[in-house]
C-alpha cells in the first residue's frame, strides 16, 4: 500500500494553511470591485459557496480582516464591511504620511535611474486607472520600490497593514476624483523633484497635496455620510 511521503503532508498542509489567506484577498478584491461595500453583510455560507471552500477558512479570514479593521464582527449581526469614517480616514492618512516622509529620505540614495523610471511609470498608471483594484495594486508597487530602497521592513510591514485597510476607501476615491484630469498628481510630483535631488522639497510638495487630497475624500465621505446606508446580503453563488 501507497504510504504518502513527509514532503507530500508538507506540501498538502502548506497548500490547506494558504487557504484561508486567499479568501482574505478575495474578499479585499470584492470590496475594490464594490461586490461588497461598507456596511454590507458578508455571510459565512453564502462566501463559502462564493469561493469553492470550507467555512473554517472563511471564519479564519474573518479573524484575520477584523484585526486588521477591514470588517467587524457582532454576536448580532455577524459579520460586515466596517463602514468609512472621517476620523478614521484622517488617522490612517496621518500615519502613511508619517511613513512615507521617513522611507522617501532614507530610500533616495539608494534609488537608481531605473527605479526613477518604473515608480513615474506608476504614478501615471494610478492616475489613469479607473479600477479600483487596479489603482490599489499599482499604488502597492509604486510605495514597495520606495519603502525596500528605504530597507526599513518594519515601516512597510506597517504601511502595507495600513493600505490594506484602506481598501474600503478606493471606490470613494474614484467617486471623489473621477478623471484623470480630477485626480492629483501626488505620486508623480514626488519623483519629478525627487530625481532632481531635492528631497526635502520633494517630500514637502507631496504632504502639501497629500494634504489636500485628503480633505477632499473626507468632504466626500461627509457627504456619501449624509446617504441612507442599507445593509445588503450577498446572494448565493448558482
Amino acid at each position: 500500500m501507497h504510504q504518502p511521503s513527509p514532503n507530500n503532508d508538507a506540501h498538502q498542509a502548506t497548500e490547506v494553511e494558504k487557504v484561508p489567506f486567499l479568501v482574505v484577498k478575495r474578499i479585499r478584491e470584492a470590496i475594490l470591485d464594490e461586490v461588497f461595500k461598507p456596511g454590507d453583510h458578508l455571510g459565512e455560507v453564502e462566501l463559502a459557496e462564493r469561493f469553492e471552500v470550507s467555512r473554517s477558512p472563511v471564519r479564519e479570514a474573518f479573524i484575520a480582516l477584523e484585526k486588521e479593521g477591514t470588517i467587524i464582527i457582532s454576536p448580532f449581526k455577524g459579520a460586515i464591511v466596517k463602514p468609512l469614517s472621517p476620523e478614521e480616514a484622517l488617522d490612517i492618512a496621518d500615519v502613511r504620511l508619517a511613513l512615507i516622509s521617513l522611507a522617501a529620505k532614507a530610500a533616495y540614495r539608494h534609488l537608481s535611474p531605473a527605479d526613477f523610471d518604473l515608480a513615474y511609470g506608476l504614478a501615471r498608471q494610478i492616475m489613469r486607472s479607473n479600477s479600483a483594484k487596479e489603482a490599489f495594486e499599482y499604488n502597492r508597487r509604486y510605495w514597495s520600490i520606495i519603502f525596500e530602497k528605504a530597507r526599513r521592513p518594519i515601516q512597510w510591514e506597517v504601511f502595507s497593514r495600513l493600505d490594506d485597510q484602506t481598501t474600503r476607501y478606493y471606490p470613494l476615491i474614484l467617486q471623489v476624483f473621477p478623471t484623470p484630469e480630477s485626480r492629483p498628481r501626488l505620486h508623480q510630483v514626488l519623483i519629478e523633484i525627487y530625481r532632481k535631488g531635492k528631497v526635502n522639497e520633494a517630500v514637502r510638495t507631496f504632504r502639501k497635496i497629500y494634504r489636500q487630497f485628503i480633505d477632499q475624500l473626507i468632504d466626500g465621505l461627509k457627504t456619501q455620510d449624509r446617504k441612507p446606508l442599507v445593509l445588503k446580503r450577498p446572494s448565493r453563488r448558482t
